[in-house]
């Protein structure tokens, strides 16, 4: 979308924003946007932006980033790997369901996958033993059973997606953060934000890096910049 327009950019802390939701709103229209076209939003999951992107409805979408599903099952079958020592012949069917889970999910087959895992918790609870690693491991899938029950609809097709060049992944975003905030709020720098003071240096960087600053100053201040060009007007050597 607008692609001539190069990139922009939005941060906030959200206990002080007000109208995060209108301001998102007044970016996307300023990139073209219209109110009958198609946006889709992909996080990792943030509630915040979950919650704004009803208010771009009929025309928006949100989908979750698959790699917190695909980390999860890799936990797990870590955890299954655990296992093999002392019950070899479940580890490998619990390993078997984990891949399962991890096809249907990647080709958003929501229901299938939530059929194995609830088929995995089930087999979890027929191990007879107290081990330490059975009690964890029920617990990691008894979580991924309710992660994925809360965030089913959210879960699109990745390897259609794939298949047709669209994003799967917001792994571009943490480059994108690290862009805005910089060095600003790392521990090695060794300062305190306050809550106030983070949210406007964040409306402060990302007007510089979408080049908007100066333009928002000229609207607030239209004779100072008048005064300041006359000034470099006045200072012009003759040619």
């Amino acid at each position: 979308m607008a692609e001539d327009r190069g990139n922009r950019y939005f941060g906030l802390v959200q206990s002080l924003d007000e109208k995060p939701k209108r301001r998102l709103h007044t970016i996307l229209k300023d990139l073209g946007w219209q109110e009958n076209q198609p946006v889709t939003f992909m996080t990792d999951g943030g509630d915040t932006v979950i919650n704004m992107a009803p208010f771009m409805a009929p025309a928006s979408d949100h989908i979750r980033d698959g790699f917190p599903i695909t980390m999860r099952i890799t936990v797990r079958r870590q955890y299954v790997k655990g296992l093999a020592h002392h019950h070899d012949d479940a580890a490998k069917e619990l390993d078997r369901d984990l891949r399962r889970i991890k096809g249907f999910l990647w080709h958003g087959n929501r229901h299938g996958g939530q059929a194995f895992i609830a088929d995995l918790v089930d087999d979890l609870e027929d191990i007879e033993t107290h081990s330490a690693s059975i009690k964890a491991l029920r617990k990691a899938a008894s979580e991924f059973q309710t992660y994925i029950a809360h965030n089913r609809t959210m879960i699109p097709n990745s390897a259609e997606r794939r298949r047709y060049g669209e994003r799967i992944s917001t792994a571009f975003v943490e480059s994108t953060v690290n862009t805005v905030v910089g060095k600003r709020f790392a521990k090695t720098q060794q300062m305190r934000w306050s809550k106030q003071g983070a949210h406007l240096m964040l409306q402060t960087r990302t007007r510089v890096l979408d080049g908007t600053l100066k333009t928002k100053f000229q609207s607030w201040h239209p004779g100072l910049f008048s005064a300041t060009n006359t000034d470099q007007e006045i200072e012009r050597p003759a040619a």
